[in-house]
């Protein structure tokens, strides 16, 4: 096998892998081959097996990672608040908006929740970001998927919320309690 095959995939931007890109960059449409090229370069330490399917580069972008288990997805949650300085804990777990809810470890101990949202919600990219070819949930948009699952979660500082986009978003999720709990927490910010 020739070292060419491993190099188009370092070369690349992304550091996670599903075993269709792989297929689509070797050009390979062998399912059998595939396999054996694929073990070869993890039995060889090239490449890392996270979870059946789904492969890495030896440093890679757990988050990345995240995001291709389940599509669609989109960073937010408590991974997104935590950044932002919204709530004050720290978590280790990468927290995911998915189709379903799930909570998995990768062969190297990260804990990933999944969150189901309803497709209106979940398809919907208001308030969507791209950074670093990741889609991650705008703070605006984090806490709302928040308090759309959990109403009465605990929020450390709410003074960078920008609350026009907020009640803009909300539009999106088309939840009465949702809509209550935002006047209350938007009283909150503010005071």
């Amino acid at each position: 096998m020739t070292k060419s095959l491993i190099l188009q995939l370092y070369q690349s931007n992304q550091t996670v892998f599903t075993a269709r890109e792989i297929a689509l960059t070797w050009r390979e449409d062998n399912l059998t081959r595939l396999a054996n090229k694929i073990k070869y370069y993890v039995n060889k330490g090239d490449l890392i097996k996270l979870r059946r399917g789904l492969y890495a580069k030896n440093k890679y972008n757990v988050q990345e990672a995240a995001i291709k288990i389940y599509k669609p997805a989109y960073l937010s949650f408590e991974t997104v608040l935590a950044s932002a300085g919204i709530i004050f804990q720290y978590y280790e777990t990468i927290f995911v908006a998915s189709y379903l809810s799930r909570e998995i470890t990768l062969t190297n101990g990260q804990k990933i929740v999944f969150h189901k949202l309803k497709n209106e919600v979940l398809l919907n990219p208001q308030g969507i970001e791209k950074k670093n070819n990741l889609p991650i949930a705008s703070k605006e948009r984090a806490f709302l998927d928040t308090i759309y699952l959990n109403p009465e979660y605990y929020f450390d500082n709410l003074s960078t919320i920008n609350w026009d986009r907020c009640f803009e978003l909300a539009k999106i999720y088309k939840n009465k309690r949702l809509m209550k709990n935002l006047h209350s927490y938007a009283k909150l910010g503010k005071t």
